[in-house]
């Protein structure tokens, strides 16, 4: 049991049943009167942002979470297939709880898929995926435009910038945080 001093930024805590993630929280002491804890919190579930005011002396239940490693299987519509190496449990996630990760899922790709209960409520990639340039324009020797990158997509349909030497079908990594080219891979 969490006591509203004890909330912080990146703390998981229950509201009203669903898991909440403290995104910002700011004290302060009015000269008279209780203490004001005001926070800002994301549903863990839907990505709702939710502004609350406490007062001192209210509590909070830790959300329990569970976070396992998984390996991703498939996309079925707007359903996304992870399971446990382990036990052989399939798990499914929706599109939109996905976010961005969807850009950089492919098959038999190790996540951690976080579990509220026996949900999938996100997953955390590895910092740099590979994937294959599906589609770029071509670069012209002594091209010298002035742009230091072109768009790409990969095969997951994701479209990013790239330096101007990278060409269909070659691998390149990607940084997961960023969304972002990081090198290409050789060999």
């Amino acid at each position: 049991m969490y006591s509203v001093a004890d909330l912080k930024k990146g703390l998981k805590i229950i509201l009203d049943g669903d898991p909440y993630v403290v995104i910002a929280f700011d004290f302060t002491k009015p000269g008279k009167g209780q203490a004001l804890y005001r926070t800002k919190m994301r549903n863990m579930i839907n990505g709702t942002i939710l502004d609350r005011t406490y007062r001192s002396g209210e509590t909070f239940d830790p959300a329990s979470l569970e976070e396992r490693q998984m390996e991703y299987l498939y996309k079925e519509d707007t359903h996304y297939t992870f399971m446990d190496q382990q036990t052989y449990e399939q798990v499914m996630m929706e599109e939109e709880t996905l976010g961005d990760a969807k850009n950089f899922l492919l098959e038999n790709l190790k996540v951690d898929v976080l579990l509220f209960g026996e949900k999938a409520i996100g997953v955390t990639l590895p910092n740099f995926v590979n994937l294959r340039v599906t589609q770029t324009d071509p670069w012209a020797k002594g091209d010298t435009s002035g742009n230091d990158s072109k768009p790409a997509t990969v095969e997951t349909g994701y479209v990013l910038r790239v330096p101007p030497f990278i060409e269909e079908g070659e691998l390149i990594t990607i940084d997961t945080r960023t969304g972002e080219y990081s090198t290409r891979v050789k060999g």
